[in-house]
């Protein structure tokens, strides 16, 4: 089944556990909240999160999405002129509409409001099944972004399903430090497994919060990094969260 497009290891089947997650995406300006977010997929108790240097691979190949409705979120690129990101962080907080692709702004080397190149989205494709009006669901919260322009710097390729145990990063733009890019290069792949549409998502232990939806959750190919899964949910009150396995999808 085709995604949406719009133009201008042992793996189990498990009922999805929604009740204890949340979104990471779509977060908003500073000025236009009213009280601080909470912070899912963070131990309170403990800073698993370091600053990493935007100019060092793999974190060179990550990018910083941002849209027409004032949010932002975090992409990766996987060829010169497309990125993945999440499905949710292309819709409208304030509407439920879907932004415009031509008004949606990638950047690259994203780093305390300074960017190494720029390019607009010509189109963009969503998972099969996502709705935009719940946001949802989580196996079918992602997005291939096509470029207006080629962006200048490395890609990152894919990584076939990792097993349980599978060493991980993740890093994304977020709330906290939302003009620097912040990563956990410490954690794992708990588990993957196939939702009730059999869609593959990855449970992971990284710390991540709103802001890094879209990330790419990183394991070791060879000597460098491949995405595994793009982060599209977190756990309420502790550290970790859900990803989109890229096993699988179709990203030409």
């Amino acid at each position: 089944m085709p995604g949406q497009r719009v133009a201008g290891s042992a793996v189990v089947t498990t009922r999805l556990p929604t009740g204890g997650l949340a979104l990471l995406g779509l977060l908003l300006p500073v000025a236009t909240l009213a009280q601080p977010l909470p912070r899912p997929g963070l131990d309170p108790a403990a800073e698993a999160r370091q600053s990493v240097d935007i100019r060092a691979a793999p974190w060179s190949s990550l990018v910083r999405v941002q849209t027409e409705a004032g949010t932002h979120c975090t992409g990766a690129l996987i060829a010169p002129d497309r990125v993945l990101t999440a499905a949710h962080c292309l819709v409208a907080p304030r509407t439920g509409n879907l932004v415009l692709p031509t008004r949606t702004h990638v950047l690259a080397g994203y780093e305390r409001g300074e960017f190494r190149a720029h390019a607009t989205v010509r189109e963009f494709r969503l998972g099969p099944g996502f709705d935009p009006a719940s946001r949802g669901p989580f196996g079918a919260d992602w997005a291939l972004l096509r470029l207006a322009s080629p962006l200048p710097g490395p890609t990152l390729p894919r990584a076939p399903l990792p097993a349980a145990g599978t060493p991980a990063m993740l890093a994304g733009f977020q709330q906290d430090r939302a003009h620097a890019l912040l990563a956990d290069t410490d954690c794992a792949i708990e588990a993957p497994y196939r939702d009730e549409a059999r869609r593959l998502l990855l449970r992971h232990g990284c710390a991540a919060t709103r802001g890094a939806s879209g990330g790419p959750l990183l394991v070791r190919q060879g000597e460098g990094w491949a995405i595994a899964g793009i982060a599209a949910g977190a756990q309420r009150q502790a550290r970790g969260g859900l990803a989109v396995a890229l096993e699988g999808l179709a990203l030409d």
